[in-house]
């Protein structure tokens, strides 16, 4: 026990070092990173959005953050699985906490969460969001594509997000196509996976459906969106309900048919060609989660966003 330390979200005195806290025990930020507003010198920020007033079902997806962190401790200590490295041994990485939202007044969270996104992304770190409903994408694209310019979207999930919707409206089912309209995304370079709903228009953006991601093998798939995107400038953005119901049970709107975990992880540790800016993960639901299993998942998924970002940063140094 000896070099063993306890809560290293508080008391690491480096961003690029390994936290020994037990698993069981400790002040839980993601994976362990510590918890600072400073931005200096920081490779990759990680932070939360706790809101799901836009949800259309199920609610609960403000606790989603939280859940996230809290199965995130497996993977602090040991070098990330399928990377074979310390993630952080090289990429300093902050938790910068959540974002602070008005529950009563709704229609100011757009533009707050926009703000504090544009201030992050100013630091010139890259930021991994945890939801949070998907409306909060629509925010962080707007913050995203100021300072890159129009985007692509890869976009898991089983829902396409492209219904119309009135201008100002706080609604998760309508961002995508706001973001078209919007000129946030570049259509015809975006692509959706794993989709198993149908909404009235796709705004011109290719859709792998359901149904063609369980015959399509992880590196067709992998391929398939690398070939479409190509080098653009890319928001990941991953809706825990890509996963069938199986696999990822708490969530807001669940629909069978999906994915399993294994084949998704597969798909994106295959995307590292993908010049990735932004990524998010969003709909995780504790209340309706068993064992942890929809958390873990999310962790996972976000852990993979980072080792991907940690290659590209590798390649560049």
């Amino acid at each position: 026990m000896a070099n063993k330390t306890i809560d290293h979200a508080i008391t690491a005195k480096s961003l690029k070092s390994a936290a020994s806290d037990p698993t069981h025990a400790g002040i839980l930020s993601f994976m362990r990173r510590r918890y600072s507003k400073v931005l200096k010198d920081v490779d990759a920020v990680v932070w939360g959005i706790p809101f799901d007033a836009a949800t259309s079902n199920r609610p609960g997806t403000r606790f989603g953050p939280q859940a996230i962190r809290r199965a995130s401790a497996i993977m602090d200590n040991d070098p990330q699985y399928p990377f074979e490295r310390d993630l952080f041994e090289d990429m300093a990485v902050i938790d910068y906490g959540d974002c602070l939202l008005d529950y009563g007044n709704h229609q100011k969270t757009p533009a707050t969460i926009e703000r504090e996104a544009k201030k992050i992304l100013k630091s010139g770190a890259y930021m991994l969001t945890l939801g949070g409903d998907h409306f909060i994408t629509l925010p962080i694209l707007r913050a995203h594509a100021e300072k890159y310019g129009p985007l692509s979207l890869v976009q898991f999930d089983a829902h396409q997000d492209t219904w119309a919707d009135e201008k100002g409206r706080i609604d998760h089912g309508s961002f995508v196509g706001t973001a078209v309209r919007e000129g946030l995304i570049d259509a015809e370079t975006s692509i959706q996976i794993g989709i198993r709903t149908h909404a009235p228009e796709d705004c011109g953006i290719r859709i792998l459906y359901g149904y063609e991601v369980e015959e399509m093998t992880a590196g067709e798939l992998a391929d398939a969106i690398v070939h479409h995107v190509a080098d653009r400038a890319t928001y990941l953005t991953f809706d825990i309900d890509c996963l069938d119901p199986a696999y990822a049970p708490g969530t807001g709107t669940p629909v069978s048919g999906g994915p399993s975990s294994a084949k998704i992880l597969s798909v994106l540790r295959k995307l590292g060609a993908l010049n990735v800016v932004g990524s998010d993960v969003v709909e995780v639901s504790p209340a309706y989660d068993h064992a942890d299993i929809t958390a873990i998942a999310g962790s996972t998924i976000a852990m993979y966003m980072l080792g991907l970002h940690a290659a590209q940063l590798a390649e560049r140094r």
